[in-house]
């Protein structure tokens, strides 16, 4: 698969092979250089990632911002998606989940605002409101699509239950949960039902935020890091989990792309890939980055193929992970599977 391929994802919205996470863009992990991250997200344009994911809370709405100056010159290149229901920020953590009408229809106008377009490609539910019926949020969603302020639906972290309660609504394009070789979950219920439903799935943190790569020390995270709060991440934790990484790393060690060794990056974007074929459905990972390096580092990942032994001990790797994904199972579909 080329940097230039697309891939289907459910209700016909057609995308770049590999996605580009905006979030990694607004302070979550330290400062953040807007001329650089906007120097990134023209490289990965350039590069053939058209595919940007962003979400009203990052940054407080500076992210959507950010975006907008690439849109400006863009637009035509781009598949946009955003998301609405979380208040608060990563880096301030959240304070609560709408998912009322009304609100939604204060959500999108607030996000096409900001992102200086009339119509976003793909528009999330970032959170499930427990205390409104998912019908009753795609309802309201739907009628956006009716409006033409968006084009196609997605939800994130939602269960395999809410993923068909909600495509009895209307169809759903994307489903969008952490998944990745040391959170995998989502394979036990959501991704079947999103297979069935002929749903497309978008990992985010497909790099295990940045610990698969073998490149974080979790002693080192600074105070401001949001890494800090999620339980497998605790200095106990990362330390039993460099087996993850090891494994990550032996495998990329005998694989190769164009003529250079592959990279445990590589590895991690290319098992996602992998998976998705062997399940049986349309998967395009969302890694983020700040540097234009690491956009065609991620892309080399897709010239990769494992043999089977090689998928093998890769899938064997999330056996001996430490810690839970999220600091309240609840928040994502794990917790209320």
């Amino acid at each position: 698969m080329s940097a230039a391929a697309s891939v289907r994802l459910g209700d016909g919205l057609q995308v770049s092979a590999l996605g580009f996470g905006g979030m990694a863009l607004t302070p979550v992990y330290g400062a953040v250089d807007p001329a650089e991250a906007l120097r990134t997200l023209h490289h990965a344009v350039d590069a053939g990632v058209s595919f940007i994911d962003t979400a009203d809370v990052y940054g407080g709405g500076s992210n959507e911002e950010l975006i907008a100056r690439l849109l400006k010159e863009r637009r035509g290149e781009v598949q946009l998606a955003t998301k609405f229901g979380l208040v608060g920020t990563p880096a301030t953590g959240y304070s609560d989940v709408q998912g009322d009408p009304a609100y939604v229809r204060q959500a999108v106008d607030r996000s096409l605002q900001r992102l200086g377009t009339d119509t976003i490609d793909l528009y999330y539910m970032h959170r499930r409101d427990l205390r409104v019926p998912i019908v009753e949020t795609v309802e309201a969603m739907a009628e956006l699509v009716q409006a033409g302020k968006v084009r196609h639906l997605g939800l994130s972290e939602v269960t395999a239950e809410e993923l068909r309660e909600a495509s009895s609504v209307h169809p759903i394009a994307a489903v969008q949960s952490e998944w990745s070789i040391w959170s995998r979950d989502v394979e036990r219920n959501v991704v079947p039902a999103a297979a069935d439903l002929g749903v497309g799935f978008v990992p985010y943190a497909p790099l295990g935020r940045g610990f698969l790569t073998g490149t974080v020390e979790a002693s080192t995270l600074g105070s401001n890091d949001f890494r800090r709060n999620i339980p497998r991440f605790a200095d106990d934790a990362a330390g039993a989990n460099q087996g993850v990484v090891a494994a990550v790393r032996s495998v990329a060690a005998e694989l190769s792309v164009a003529g250079q060794a592959a990279t445990p990056a590589q590895v991690a974007l290319a098992w996602l890939l992998a998976k998705g074929q062997q399940l049986g459905l349309p998967v395009v990972p969302i890694p983020g980055t700040r540097k234009a390096v690491r956009i065609d580092e991620n892309l080399g990942a897709l010239a990769l193929d494992f043999t089977p032994a090689q998928l093998g001990r890769l899938d064997a790797a999330a056996d001996a992970v430490v810690g839970s994904r999220s600091a309240d199972p609840n928040w994502v579909s794990e917790g209320r599977e």
